[in-house]
């Protein structure tokens, strides 16, 4: 993790404009095609869930601007990413997860698994701190969703994801999804793109 100075990154003027924004929060929904990732979530060994989150961390990490984070008047670099999940507990209520992304698809799948499951086991949350730079999600696969827009504390400026139940006709398997970010984080172009590698990612996807 560094400190960076943001005068000095091309996130300069961004910086300057949206961090004294009293909401500086963007949501872009985009419906995308998660056939391939449904039918590979049968398996016993994958999880739909899981596989959309390793999908997530592979397009996170093909932008370069989700390696920083604004935070208050600074702007922190970091060298590895993560994927937050929320977890339901067995006696009820949720905690959340950070898993550490890996390129690997597999070594993903063996933290996802261990860590969720230690967390609902526990019921505590499991939290990387350091040198991760935590890209949230939230499953709601109760109902459809047409899009979802997040509240904005000031202190989680976090990118965050939000999708609930996917949408199947015939062969076919749609999900919208709602992307949340800070604007002095990336703008909108960074956030297409992003979008546009996670459609890629999820109809790629080869366990």
């Amino acid at each position: 993790m560094e400190e960076l100075d943001p005068k000095q990154t091309p996130r300069a003027a961004a910086f300057e404009l949206w961090m004294r924004a009293p909401m500086p929060m963007v949501t872009l929904t985009k419906t995308l095609d998660v056939a391939r990732a449904v039918r590979l979530g049968r398996r016993p060994e994958l999880k739909f869930n899981l596989l959309l989150c390793w999908s997530v961390g592979k397009a996170a990490s093909r932008v370069e601007e989700f390696y920083t984070l604004p935070a208050g008047d600074r702007l922190i670099r970091y060298e590895n990413l993560a994927v937050n999940t929320v977890v339901a507990l067995e006696g009820g209520g949720i905690a959340t997860c950070d898993v550490p992304f890996s390129e690997s698809l597999d070594r993903f799948r063996r933290d996802y698994l261990d860590l969720t499951a230690r967390v609902r086991e526990s019921g505590a949350p499991y939290d990387l701190n350091g040198d991760y730079m935590v890209v949230g999600t939230s499953a709601l696969p109760q109902t459809e969703l047409d899009g979802a827009v997040n509240i904005y504390a000031g202190f989680y400026n976090n990118p965050f994801l939000v999708w609930g139940k996917v949408r199947r006709k015939l062969r076919r398997a749609s999900l919208p999804i709602s992307f949340q970010f800070h604007h002095a984080q990336m703008d909108g172009g960074h956030a297409a793109r992003f979008l546009e590698n996670l459609q890629e990612e999820i109809r790629t996807l080869n366990p």
